[in-house]
Parts: structure tokens; sequence; C-alpha cells
């Protein structure tokens, strides 16, 4: 076996388990809080008073305006200069949230606003409120309309985690980091990586075009209910 692939072999367990262990609940967990803040604030700016769509609007606008790894860096190393100090992983699990919150708003208002007004009018002339509304006759047509965008928010979130190494949080990419550090091969380790991510972008990709698929045909997101 050549000396490479011999590397390759050794450190594909300690890279899974990163993966395993912080990667895959980094993103996980950043994709859920941030979807629930994206839908707070596109119910906001669709619905809400002036003040909170101001606020709503300077969130979204310093989020999607700045970068990412500036955004984490705010985070983890500079809130210890004003007395808040967090740990790496829920420093990365915060600049995530927020950045895919922001992201999720804006997809997830224009999703919203793609639903006909006749369907709101329909839903009062049977008697419903407008949170029963909202929960029974517009979210479900938006989802079908949203599975595309979010999901592809979703896989660009799995890369992104890797900037989660610049805070020391040791997830795979941090990982590979540090199996160079001892072995001094670096192309080996950051292509097997790279492949790693592109393994599991790949699965995603195939899941998103399945999701498409099926909420794509008429009555689709009810039948996936059921």
């Amino acid at each position: 076996m050549p000396d490479w692939l011999q590397l390759m072999w050794s450190s594909l367990g300690p890279l899974l388990w990163a993966a395993l262990v912080y990667t895959v609940p980094l993103t996980l967990l950043s994709f859920v809080l941030g979807l629930i803040v994206g839908l707070v604030c596109a119910v906001v700016r669709l619905f809400g008073p002036r003040p909170l769509v101001w606020i709503v609007r300077f969130y979204v606008w310093i989020i999607r305006g700045t970068p990412l790894l500036v955004q984490l860096f705010v985070i983890f190393y500079g809130l210890p200069s004003i007395g808040v100090t967090l740990d790496a992983f829920t420093a990365g699990l915060i600049g995530f949230t927020l950045n895919v919150g922001a992201y999720t708003s804006e997809i997830l208002r224009a999703v919203l606003s793609a639903v006909p007004k006749g369907q709101w009018e329909a839903s009062y002339s049977i008697g419903m409120t407008w949170s029963q509304a909202m929960r029974r006759t517009i979210v479900p047509q938006a989802a079908r309309i949203a599975v595309p965008p979010l999901s592809n928010s979703f896989i660009s979130l799995v890369k992104d985690t890797s900037l989660a190494a610049a805070i020391t949080v040791p997830e795979l990419f941090q990982a590979a980091q540090r199996i160079v550090a001892t072995t001094y091969e670096p192309l080996v380790l950051y292509i097997e990586a790279a492949l790693i991510y592109l393994v599991i972008s790949s699965v995603l990709s195939s899941l998103q075009q399945r999701l498409e698929v099926r909420f794509g045909q008429y009555g689709g997101f009810l039948e996936a209910r059921a």
C-alpha cells in the first residue's frame, strides 16, 4: 500500500469522528435554530409593527453584509473584551445560527409572499383565525416552494462549518489540520477532508432532489405529512 494511501486510511477514523461529533451536530443545530429565527424574522417583516420591522431589517443587513468568518471572530474573540466569554462550540453555534437566520428569513419572506392573497381570503371565509390560516393553509403551500432554496442553504452550511476551525472548534477541517501538524502531509489530508465534505454534500444533494420531486407533486406536502 502506498504511503499516501496508508496515511489516508489511518486518518479516516479521526476525521469521520470529528465530522460525526462536531460537524454534523453544529450543522443540524445551527440550521434548525436559524430556521426558527428566519421564520420569526420573515413573519415580522411581513406582518409586524414598523419598529420591529426596522430592527429585523437592520439585523439582516448587518449579517448579510459582513463575512461569516468575521462574525465568528467577533463572537469568540471580541466578546470576551466586554466580559462575555463563550466556549468555541457555543460561539460557533451562535454565529452560524445568526447567519442562517438572516439568509433564511429572506427566503421565507419571499415564499410566504408568493402564496396568493386569495388563499388568505379563502381561509378567513371559512372562519379561520390568522394563526390557523398561517399554519394550515399558507405555510404548507409555502413549504413546497421553499424546499429547493432551503436545501441549498443547508448544503452550503455543511461546508461553511469548516470556518469553525478558525475559532478552535475541533470539527472535520480542524481535525485534518491537527493531523497535518504531525504528519507534514497537507496535500493528502486536505484532499481527504475535501472528499469527505464532497460525499456528505452529494448525499444531501440526492436527498434534496427526492424532496423536490415529492413536494413538487400536487398535494405533496400533505402527502408527506401523512
